[in-house]
């Protein structure tokens, strides 16, 4: 006697793929519910706690001056007072010449311009600590997107600038 057709001969018919992931996803989903329920909220509201009344104070209190923070001064960047080197550390003749041109027609103080062996991976700003204002500044007058403390061989008393391709590219 032969099975009825569709029928496999040991009785049982394997789920398909798409049912099995189906099922997977349900289970994933069902503890992932239970793990996450019920737990109490990592934020508080912080309020601060009033001050006791003194014994010296009178009958209706006194507003104290609300104390706001005073924002700090942004530093005063003088272009003309700093120093700017820009190198050419790409293929491109005469980068170094445009680039310098372009900072000393936004009034920086180029003092030297020439190329750059080593590798760098773009465009950059080189700056000592105490000129990172300067800085990004320049790099911002410039287009340039990268800033980046000054490393040997470079002068620590000036920006460097380091091109590795046009500008704006």
């Amino acid at each position: 006697m032969s099975a009825p057709r569709g029928l496999d001969r040991r009785g049982v018919v394997l789920p398909s793929p798409l049912v099995m992931l189906s099922v997977i996803a349900v289970a994933m989903a069902a503890i992932a519910f239970v793990a996450t329920r019920g737990g109490a909220p990592t934020e508080r509201e912080v309020t601060p706690v009033a001050e006791a009344p003194s014994a010296s104070a009178s009958a209706t209190p006194s507003q104290e001056p609300s104390r706001t923070p005073k924002p700090k001064p942004e530093p005063v960047v003088e272009r003309g007072e700093v120093a700017v080197e820009v190198y050419n550390n790409s293929g491109i003749s005469g980068l170094a010449g445009r680039v310098a041109e372009q900072a000393g027609s936004a009034g920086w103080q180029v003092v030297g311009e020439d190329n750059w062996v080593g590798s760098i991976p773009t465009n950059t700003v080189y700056y000592p600590k105490r000129l990172e204002a300067e800085a990004e500044l320049l790099a911002l007058d410039l287009g340039i997107q990268r800033t980046y403390l000054a490393v040997d061989p470079m002068k620590l008393d000036r920006l460097t600038v380091i091109l590795t391709g046009e500008l704006g590219a």
